[in-house]
């Protein structure tokens, strides 16, 4: 099938201007300000409209079991609603359990996306180290494609890792090409402040962002980003949503370290008031981690 999307703006990475696109089999042939249908092509009238690429979500989770809970969104009603607003790929997140092997996660999260309508690929999470993961990080870069592995900071006593499976994680993705991404919390800290607001009896929504100050967002990203820097390994540090993060990023950045944020469109518009909605329900849909934050935060990611 042929198909000329004609008199719109192209918007490309580098540039905006009006072009028509010709499409041929699936692929986008030629883009230019000349160009005419082919003989029986599909004519699409763009006028007025933005053509751009399709977009790329590096960060979902479909079908997550997680800590007693699984995500709403399976592989093919996420990638289908992702199709419906201009999303061509995700790039999802397949994390074992501590001691479950990486290429066995890796397959499941393979079986479970065979019904997805779009196009995929995988973060694999390291929760764990000993040989065996250094050799399966070697097997998904080579013969499965993967090349960035996740790392939770957060989530002491279950997924959490440490600065020993840091270091070794981080070290294995240099040697392979890879990229390492972080959740930047202080999981040693979002332990301690979680039962200390438990002592006193704060147990509600509110209590989620008072475990989770920005200063345990902050720290975090600032020591896996010193941590990348020793080891001379590019880092991708995960839903920003706080001025201290970001600075830690600018910083390194600024000193020629290869460091990539990421934020979220969440904490871009909804503030922590949310957490102190009167309907409990509404309240406790907005727990996430890092959770939303207080204005002066967003106006800096914006």
């Amino acid at each position: 099938m042929t198909v000329l999307i004609k008199g719109g703006t192209v918007v490309n990475a580098d540039r905006t201007f009006a072009a028509n696109v010709l499409c041929s089999d699936g692929k986008i042939v030629a883009v230019g300000d000349e160009l005419e249908a082919p003989s029986g092509a599909t004519v699409v009238d763009a006028g007025g409209q933005f053509v751009m690429p399709g977009g790329i979500d590096p960060h979902t989770h479909m079908q997550l079991p997680f800590m007693g809970t699984v995500t709403t969104e399976d592989f093919y009603t996420g990638t289908a609603a992702g199709l419906a607003g201009g999303t061509t790929m995700i790039i999802d997140f397949a994390i074992p359990n501590p001691q479950q092997n990486l290429i066995e996660t890796y397959q499941q999260w393979r079986e479970w996306a065979e019904k997805a309508v779009a196009d995929y690929s995988f973060h694999v999470a390291v929760t764990w180290w000993d040989d065996s993961v250094y050799e399966d990080m070697g097997t998904l870069v080579r013969d499965h494609g993967v090349n960035s592995f996740k790392h939770f900071m957060a989530y002491k006593g279950a997924i959490m890792a440490d600065d020993e499976i840091l270091v070794n994680s981080f070290s294995r993705a240099l040697e392979l090409g890879a990229v390492p991404t972080v959740h930047a919390e202080n999981g040693e800290l979002v332990f301690r402040l979680q039962k200390e607001l438990f002592e006193k009896g704060i147990t509600g929504p509110e209590a989620h962002p008072l475990s989770r100050p920005p200063e345990c967002e902050g720290e975090a990203a600032n020591r896996a980003i010193r941590i990348a820097e020793v080891l001379k390994v590019p880092l991708y540090v995960v839903h920003n949503s706080c001025k201290q993060s970001l600075e830690a990023i600018t910083r390194a950045r600024n000193e020629g370290q290869r460091v990539f944020g990421e934020v979220l469109a969440g904490h871009l518009l909804v503030d922590d008031s949310v957490y102190r909605h009167p309907d409990f329900d509404t309240a406790a849909a907005h727990v996430m981690s890092p959770p939303f934050r207080s204005k002066e935060h967003q106006e800096a990611l914006w």
